[in-house]
């Protein structure tokens, strides 16, 4: 962060520290800003903590004249093309297409484990007769999903459901 306008954003910041939360107003006239500057700063306004993904290089130039910080962080974040995401008071800003990848994952990895069955693994030790033999007559107690697999050294039949 460069010195020469440090000290007017340390004014502004403080003249919003005072205010309700998303309602802080502050005033800032950047040129050729950091994004990462602007955005700690804008979270201190906030009292956010805040985590960057590496590689965030977009220089930006901004005129606000008390403006809630809230609105002017979508708006910084906005023009880099950024994104956010919030978790127990810590800010994590990204690349949208990155967020957009992750939430994806997220969703498919949470659908996935909607439709897999249960999974109770049940083991079950024959002594008077063979679990190869036992295996299919079992299959048909089982739901559609339930499978039954034998181990025939040990003559043990293992059940999901």
């Amino acid at each position: 962060m460069r010195t020469g306008w440090r000290v007017l954003a340390v004014l502004a910041l403080a003249a919003a520290l005072g205010a309700e939360e998303g309602e802080a107003r502050l005033s800032l006239d950047l040129k050729d800003a950091a994004v990462v500057d602007v955005v700690q700063l804008l979270a201190e306004a906030g009292g956010w903590q805040v985590v960057f993904d590496p590689g965030l290089t977009c220089r930006l130039t901004l005129k606000l004249h008390e403006a809630r910080w809230l609105a002017a962080l979508e708006a910084v974040l906005r023009a880099c093309g950024l994104g956010s995401e919030e978790e127990g008071g810590v800010l994590r800003v990204a690349p949208l297409s990155r967020l957009r990848e992750e939430m994806a994952a997220r969703q498919k990895l949470e659908d996935q484990r909607r439709r897999r069955p249960s999974g109770k693994l049940q083991l079950f030790r024959l002594s008077y007769a063979r679990a190869e033999k036992m295996a299919p007559l079992l299959e048909r107690f089982l739901s559609p999903e339930g499978r039954v697999v034998y181990d025939s050294r040990t003559n043990t039949l293992i059940v999901v459901d």
